[in-house]
């Protein structure tokens, strides 16, 4: 199997400044097509010691791909290491590049200056993968096995996450033309509301019963829950065959925990559903801010079925504006299911919306009692056909219990719309 390194350049990211995000997407895309990354390495900006991380990474690894350090300021010195690093003193300018650099700086109104300009300017025995979104190339430098003892190729790329990625697709390209990748099928599975550890024990059986070509991949995550990923490598014709077989058999242990049979959120399932059959839905909010809204609208389209929100952060909001009463705060208070239930109703008859979602919760650190301790949240899912309203305790800090309530609070409306919608 083809092995790949994936290095990151710049002290703001060995300091803490920025988080490197591009180093997991450009892992995942490379072990989509089947090879492995055996390492991820975070180098300082300094000359030498970016020419002796690449020489080591490049003698492990086949493919070396580079982000980060090729911006025009002086302290950007990547460029001039790979120089260095290929062996050639001799440039040359990447004409594509430059008309790429003026058409994005004139759309901005600014002046094209030498400094960018320079940019475009490249070591002359590197290939030039044309970067259509920012104004560094993307370049290419090829090693014969002379060098390392086998042939291997380096690609630098910009450090701004939206470039980087933008360029995967071309940088995939060019590695799958160049190398024999083993055939593999991927196939993913969502699934939310049982913890990673919990879901392996409940599927261990399964899971042992796996032939051996075919792996298993746990994904966590708060906001969409465990990702099972399938994968079958080989050169058997009937991959897609035996992995779907195997699906079969994981839907009877845990499909009521499933919400989608590819790689997806909950808040684009709500969508697909709710645009499938001409619904809408609002939100009410209370603990989570916010957060279910912006993340129902972050789907592209979600004016088609999304209505509106409230924050109903205050309790002369939640009786003031989503009808929520007096008495309901005074005996049972703002966390509680009653209220939560009279806010999904509340917003559901506000806006006119067939399907409504409300949460009411603690997220911490303080405002917890003995009895209603800190990462507690009522959610209350609401249509023409009733009201339904779900305790969940959570432990952890304010950001991930807001998180966890917003999310589950879209699992409970994403079942209960499954079972109306389709039933």
């Amino acid at each position: 199997m083809i092995k790949a390194s994936i290095c990151t350049i710049g002290d703001e990211i060995l300091i803490g400044q920025i988080i490197d995000t591009n180093s997991s997407h450009i892992a995942q895309a490379l072990n989509a097509c089947g090879i492995k990354v055996s390492s991820m390495v975070s180098i300082s900006d300094d000359h030498d010691t970016i020419i002796n991380k690449l020489e080591q990474e490049l003698s492990l690894n086949e493919v070396v791909v580079v982000t980060g350090g090729l911006g025009p300021t002086k302290d950007d010195i990547t460029k001039k290491a790979l120089a260095d690093l290929s062996g050639t003193t001799d440039w040359k300018t990447d004409e594509k590049q430059l008309e790429i650099i003026y058409r994005i700086l004139h759309n901005r109104g600014l002046d094209v200056l030498d400094i960018n300009r320079a940019q475009a300017l490249v070591p002359a025995n590197c290939e030039v993968i044309p970067n259509n979104l920012g104004t560094a190339p993307i370049m290419v430098f090829r090693f014969g096995s002379e060098r390392f003892g086998h042939t291997a190729t380096l690609y630098s790329l910009p450090g701004v996450p939206f470039e980087a990625l933008g360029a995967l697709k071309d940088v995939i390209k060019d590695i799958c033309g160049h190398h024999e990748l083993p055939k593999i099928y991927h196939r993913t599975i969502m699934t939310y509301g049982m913890a990673e550890s919990a879901l392996a024990k409940k599927i261990e059986a399964w899971e042992d019963s796996l032939p051996d070509d075919i792996h298993l991949a746990y994904l966590p995550n708060a906001l969409t829950g465990v990702r099972l990923r399938l994968s079958a490598y080989g050169e058997s014709n009937d991959q897609s065959t035996r992995v779907e077989a195997e699906i079969e058999r994981l839907k009877a242990i845990i499909g009521d925990i499933i919400y989608s049979y590819e790689d997806d959120t909950l808040e684009n399932c709500i969508g697909k559903l709710l645009k499938a059959h001409g619904k809408t839905l609002s939100t009410a909010e209370s603990c989570t801010g916010g957060l279910i809204a912006s993340m129902l609208t972050s789907v592209a389209g979600s004016s088609e079925y999304f209505l509106g929100t409230v924050v109903s952060y205050a309790n002369s909001v939640k009786e003031g504006v989503l009808g929520v009463s007096s008495e309901i705060l005074k005996n049972h208070g703002a966390v509680s299911s009653e209220c939560v239930g009279a806010m999904a109703e509340g917003v559901r008859r506000l806006t006119g919306s067939d399907f409504s979602v409300a949460t009411s919760g603690i997220a911490g650190p303080g405002g917890g009692s003995e009895e209603k301790p800190v990462g507690l949240v009522w959610i209350a899912v609401s249509s023409q056909k009733g009201t339904e309203t779900f305790k969940l305790q959570f432990n952890s800090d304010r950001k991930r219990n807001t998180e966890r309530f917003a999310s589950s609070a879209l699992y409970k409306i994403l079942k209960k719309i499954e079972i109306e919608l389709n039933s």
